[in-house]
């Protein structure tokens, strides 16, 4: 509206002492109908829980006071939610080392590849020179461009990148065309930039959100996980977060509990019942897993990349069915203020650079952290997902009243009604 418009509610026509919106207020109401219809939205729905809320503990390691991979001091998430009508269900998540300008204070990093079937942007780079320097992004598949677009203006556009003529972008995704009308390819870059500019430290929003807002896994809603691993001091007290954008299938594996199969929802059910003579499982075990793994322990890019191999294990704990469809990655960062990576002036380049690493002696506790956090991170992704309608397809959430039942059947309930 311009500097002298009025307001088209204020345009009111009186008859017998009754008023009745003019055509200007029907015309405001369509408006605000079809920007709520359109805009950035959750619903609204009744809170689940966590796994431990529920009452599930995950391996033998305690986790940090969120038990979330913002645990790990400096680390930001952000997400934007895209749901619009009725065939748009994806999104875009930032995670961020630090606040700062990465490309001039870069991290230790490496990327580990369980099954190369995706398309991570910028990976070679890290696993050649052992470093990230921009905010992680994850997104849909066929996104990953103007997501990485979206991150190049941004970088490019930061107080002291005035000179910077070649950033390595790291765009990681996995496949919502299940849900999601992926080939309209809706993430703007003003939805990759309000992600970097929303993160924060804090809880995580967890679930059908960000990136993980039209994924499945396992034939559950799946979504967006975290959790983490907090170190006791005689084992270094380092910190170990995890998230992950689950989006895969196997047999559904909680706590060694075969949760999927005793729901009766898992990979090859159909295929194994009566001599395979029944149609294919509707469970696919394809789709993708990105897993981010973020410590503040000093960690160099060859330890950081054994870590990123040590999510395979918590991957397979899950029930992973490690498929030929499913793009399973792992990012590995160190946010150790003393080993960020700056560049040197012309006569610092020939002098050896002074940092510190932990001995491969140490790593072993770390490994295991990685694990147990992975894990826990994708039961997250499914405890908080739910149910979600999209394309003409419904993808049910865990149902967890069942699962808590086969659980305690079990006996690997910590806590219970």
């Amino acid at each position: 509206m311009g500097k002298n418009s009025i307001s088209p509610m204020t345009y009111m026509s009186t008859n017998t002492n009754r008023t009745y919106p003019t055509y200007a207020s029907y015309i405001l109401l369509i408006l605000i109908a079809s920007m709520i219809t359109n805009s950035q939205t959750t619903t609204p729905q009744q809170s689940r829980p966590r796994v431990r809320e529920a009452g599930i503990t995950v391996g033998i390691l305690p986790t940090g006071p969120l038990n979330a991979i913002t645990d790990v001091s400096g680390v930001l998430v952000g997400h934007t939610t895209i749901v619009r009508g009725d065939n748009i269900r994806t999104g875009v998540t930032a995670i961020l080392p630090h606040s700062g300008n990465l490309f001039r204070e870069k991290v230790p990093a490496a990327i580990f590849v369980g099954n190369g079937f995706g398309k991570l942007m910028g990976s070679t780079q890290v696993n050649e020179l052992g470093e990230i320097e921009t905010p992680i992004l994850l997104t849909a598949t066929l996104s990953v461009p103007q997501v990485a677009d979206a991150i190049l203006g941004y970088m490019l556009s930061l107080p002291g990148n005035q000179d910077v003529q070649s950033v390595n972008a790291v765009v990681a995704e996995t496949n919502d065309g299940y849900l999601n009308d992926i080939r309209g390819r809706h993430i703007t870059a003003d939805d990759v930039v309000s992600a970097i500019k929303s993160a924060r430290s804090g809880a995580v929003d967890e679930g059908a959100v960000g990136a993980g807002t039209g994924t499945v896994a396992f034939g559950f809603k799946g979504g967006i996980g975290t959790s983490s691993r907090k170190l006791p001091p005689n084992l270094g007290g380092y910190t170990i977060g995890v998230l992950v954008q689950s989006n895969f299938g196997g047999v559904l594996t909680i706590n060694g509990a075969p949760v999927g199969k005793e729901l009766g929802s898992y990979y090859l059910k159909n295929e194994l019942a009566r001599n395979g003579q029944t149609p294919p499982s509707e469970n696919s075990p394809d789709g993708s897993i990105i897993i981010v793994v973020a410590t503040d322990a000093p960690v160099d890019s060859r330890n950081l990349q054994r870590m990123a191999a040590r999510t395979m294990g918590g991957l397979a704990r899950a029930g992973s069915a490690g498929s030929n469809g499913s793009g399973d990655y792992a990012i590995a960062f160190s946010t150790a203020p003393e080993n960020r990576i700056t560049s040197p002036s012309p006569a610092q380049r020939n002098n050896p650079r002074d940092r510190k690493a932990l001995h491969n002696d140490a790593m072993s506790p770390l490994f295991l952290a990685v694990i147990e956090a992975t894990e826990e991170a994708i039961y997250n992704s499914l405890f908080k997902a739910r149910t979600t309608s999209g394309k003409g397809h419904t993808v049910e959430a865990l149902p967890l009243d069942r699962t808590i039942e086969i659980l305690r059947k079990h006996g690997l309930m910590t806590v219970g009604p």
